[in-house]
């Protein structure tokens, strides 16, 4: 049975996951085009990607004892009869627990099954099987889900996590929506998930890192003319190419060429926050870096750091009277939430410099405690958790986890300037609607003091002359990817906000190279 290809050979996947991201009607609508406006039968996709998803498996279990695989009732479980009938053409053991009647299926995902059946596929109902065995397909629901999850997908979904066997999602784990990358109500847990045609964006974000596994893409040789047809809802960052917009340093270049950041925070107690966020923007290249904190931090952060300046603050007066210096602001590392705090915001917020806004500087700006015609701006970076999110626009941090992309527009046309959404899969949103989410990063990063070298990272980025997107998309490719390198080279426990700080300077010149 051809796939309507040249070759033989099983579709291609590839590591490299495209820049151009997806909503799932918008694949849909690629699909359609693919089919009906250049001529490719909707049976040679679902082939390709039967093939491109099976030599996947292959290539991860070379040998596998027994292939099991789940089956639903529309396309996606038209692609796992079709693994199943190249598992069987294999001499491999293969069984389909169909999970939604066969008899019920129509088009392409009926021609799928009885070329399964035809190979020789052994089929059970899901109520007769006595468990799964050998590396299982996922192949149940793929991106058509409306609403959470029901039976007998749930319990399916829900025997296949327990099982401990590995698993392979045919196109997005069941259960995960595509678009959000929330699990509705309960989504299978994959170690690879191979992709078609289109990156579907929720596989980015939330739920998405933790649920795809290793995710590969296959594009299943559709046109490129098909693709220009969709204009990609967010693009996916990536690092090699933001590192091109950094300018060159002319020969005779100085300090006073590369700007002047002043980290603004380090209430009592937090010393170690401002610190971490000066030292970050100083790692990135800026001519100069200064730390306004309470006066009893001064001595310890000259003394672990003795190329920062360090101005003992101890009001908003004092703090207006050094105002004058720095060309970008980095305020909230340890800012914390007393009076001091309120008055070092407001003078901050008062002067117009370019700011980037974290931490205890988001609390306070949640709370009001700014001038109410300075709420919203263009020049400021906020770069709030799910938590400090849920503040600012009041509601629960689980609306915000909800839709991380629609959460971080609503920050955006809120407060003006460009929002830095954290989390599994950091989205970006800025001021001219364009969303971005940067697939770097591990779970390693869930430690303290990593949010104050990610700010100190884009302030020193800003004031070497990026426009505050351009920097803030920069800074998060960096800041995750050098997590990821430090957590290959001593793992991800323990990993610390400091450990990134020789992997940064390293990424930052890499393309010197």
């Amino acid at each position: 049975m051809s796939d309507g290809s040249s070759t033989t050979v099983a579709a291609p996947f590839t590591r490299v996951l495209p820049a151009d991201l997806y909503r799932a009607e918008q694949v849909r609508e690629l699909d359609r085009c693919a089919i009906e406006e250049h001529g490719i039968a909707g049976i040679h996709l679902m082939k390709r990607a039967g093939r491109a998803a099976f030599s996947a498996l292959l290539e991860r279990w070379p040998e596998p004892e027994q292939v099991t695989v789940l089956c639903g009732a529309g396309n996606n479980g038209g692609d796992g009869y079709v693994i199943a009938a190249l598992a069987a053409q294999r001499r491999i053991p293969v069984t389909v627990i169909y999970v939604a009647d066969p008899d019920k299926l129509q088009g392409d995902a009926r021609t799928a099954y009885e070329f399964a059946r035809r190979e020789g596929v052994i089929m059970q109902p899901l109520q007769e099987s006595q468990g799964f065995s050998g590396v299982v397909v996922d192949a149940m629901l793929g991106t058509g889900l409306n609403g959470d999850v029901r039976e007998p997908f749930q319990q399916a979904i829900e025997w296949l996590n327990n099982s401990g066997q590995p698993v392979l999602a045919v196109d997005i784990p069941s259960g995960l929506c595509a678009d959000t990358g929330r699990a509705l109500g309960a989504a299978v847990k994959a170690d690879v998930t191979v992709s078609f045609i289109g990156l579907k964006q929720g596989l980015l974000t939330t739920r998405g890192p933790a649920l795809t596994g290793e995710l590969l893409f296959a594009d299943l040789n559709v046109p490129e003319e098909v693709l220009r047809t969709q204009i990609a809802s967010v693009e996916r960052l990536q690092l090699s190419q933001l590192l091109k917009q950094l300018p060159d340093r002319d020969g005779d270049a100085h300090k006073g060429n590369f700007g002047h950041v002043m980290v603004i925070g380090g209430d009592s107690g937090f010393a170690g926050a401002a610190a971490m966020a000066g030292e970050a923007s100083a790692r990135m290249g800026a001519g100069l870096t200064s730390v306004a904190t309470q006066p009893e931090h001064v001595a310890a952060i000259i003394a672990r750091r003795p190329e920062l300046m360090v101005l003992g603050v101890s009001s908003g007066q004092v703090l207006e009277s050094y105002l004058d210096r720095p060309s970008v602001l980095v305020l909230g590392p340890g800012l914390g939430h007393t009076p001091w705090s309120e008055q070092m915001l407001k003078q901050a917020v008062a002067s117009g410099l370019p700011m980037v806004l974290d931490a205890d500087g988001l609390n306070l700006l949640a709370e009001g405690r700014v001038i109410p015609n300075t709420s919203q701006r263009d020049n400021w970076i906020l770069t709030p958790h799910p938590g400090e999110a849920a503040r600012l626009l009041g509601c629960s941090t689980a609306e915000i986890q909800k839709d991380r992309f629609a959460s971080a527009q609503q920050l955006q046309k809120r407060f003006g300037g460009t929002v830095l959404l954290k989390g599994a899969g950091t989205v970006i949103a800025a001021a001219d609607g364009s969303l971005s989410v940067a697939n770097v990063g591990n779970p390693g990063m869930a430690s303290g003091g990593m949010g104050d070298v990610l700010s100190g990272v884009i302030g020193g980025l800003l004031a070497q002359g990026l426009e505050p997107c351009a920097a803030t998309k920069l800074a998060v490719c960096l800041h995750g990817t050098a997590a990821d390198l430090a957590a290959d080279e001593n793992g991800q426990r323990g990993l610390l906000a400091t450990d990134l700080l020789p992997y940064l300077r390293q990424l930052l010149n890499s393309q010197l190279a």
